[in-house]
């Protein structure tokens, strides 16, 4: 388990620029039936440990001796440097489940985008999961090699989870597509962020979200 080691702050505000320029990074530590409590660590430590963990893996968070399984949250980066400014952790117990989102990594090549010059559309970067602590995936795989054909889709549920992972991310959303080939003018629409499928896409999952909450919500009345 990757460490990291953080000391108690009473540096608050707007002097914590001081911390800063000393090569620390503001932060602060909670969770379950526990006070916040605010801290610094290292930012050139934190930088190495975020980049190993990110946002589903569990640190060990060294605070002036005392220890705490954590998950790293909230990250705050300046808008100018790009460079973190500020973080949570959430301190966990390690018998309760708990939820969090964990990214995809897309491995492979669609054979119809390959050999046939399909487009592929990337709809879902991360899904939510639920598990133990010890059990959370660092990254969750998608193997694009299963999109053969125009019209190819990745659902949620196609995802392979490791044991004691339950998926939260509605099953039936689309995770990845590939459609036919587009003209110029249509790619470089979807390039500048246009509406395209991947919008479409989204907007139709956000519908049957919506509809599946209503019928919930009669359903309990």
């Amino acid at each position: 388990m990757t460490e990291l080691s953080a000391q108690p702050r009473t540096i608050l505000g707007s002097k914590v620029k001081s911390l800063r320029k000393k090569g620390f990074l503001p932060a602060v530590i909670y969770g379950d039936g526990m006070k916040s409590e605010s801290i610094a660590t290292s930012f050139i430590d934190f930088e190495r440990v975020y980049k190993a963990a990110g946002e589903s893996t569990i640190v060990t968070l060294d605070v002036a001796g005392k220890k705490y399984n954590c998950l790293i949250h909230d990250v705050e980066y300046n808008a100018v440097k790009g460079q973190p400014i500020h973080a949570d952790f959430f301190a966990v117990r390690m018998d309760k489940l708990i939820r969090t989102t964990v990214p995809l990594v897309f491995i492979n090549e669609s054979g119809a985008v390959k050999n046939d010059g399909g487009v592929l559309v990337k709809v879902m970067h991360e899904v939510e999961v639920e598990a133990l602590p010890n059990n959370l995936p660092h990254e969750l795989q998608v193997d694009l090699a299963v999109l053969s054909t125009f019209e190819s889709k990745i659902f949620v549920h196609n995802i392979t989870l490791p044991k004691g992972v339950e998926v939260v991310t509605d099953g039936d959303e689309i995770v990845v597509l590939v459609e036919a080939p587009r003209s110029e003018e249509a790619l470089a629409e979807l390039e500048a962020g246009g509406v395209g499928e991947v919008a479409e896409v989204k907007t139709e999952q956000e519908e049957k979200r919506a509809a599946k909450e209503v019928a919930t919500t009669e359903e309990k009345e």
